[in-house]
């Protein structure tokens, strides 16, 4: 599976409700921290049989204070499969 090149509406659908789901999984302590927002988050969206799967991994080098390339935790992702009407299907979690 490799990753969109073009994100269509299902596409961004698919992302959202991922995201959503991840950031609402967090500790209600952590809403103001940065490293556990969308904005230290990256989603790559790829489709395969009908569905699309979300990958997210925390970039917290987009905080502003980390260094590039840095991440405290490199081997935390998390992977969604979602249909095109934005509804979460299933979840993958790695976050040892």
């Amino acid at each position: 599976m490799r990753p969109l090149a073009t994100l269509d509406g299902p596409a961004i659908l698919a992302a959202h409700a991922a995201l959503q789901r991840l950031l609402a999984s967090f500790p209600k302590e952590y809403a103001k921290d940065c490293s556990y927002s969308a904005k230290a988050m990256e989603v790559v969206v790829g489709q395969h049989g009908g569905l699309y799967f979300v990958e997210i991994n925390r970039r917290v080098e987009k905080c502003g204070w980390a260094a590039p390339g840095f991440n405290p935790s490199p081997h935390w992702f998390e992977l969604y499969a979602v249909s095109p009407e934005g509804k979460v299907l299933a979840r993958y979690p790695y976050h040892p």
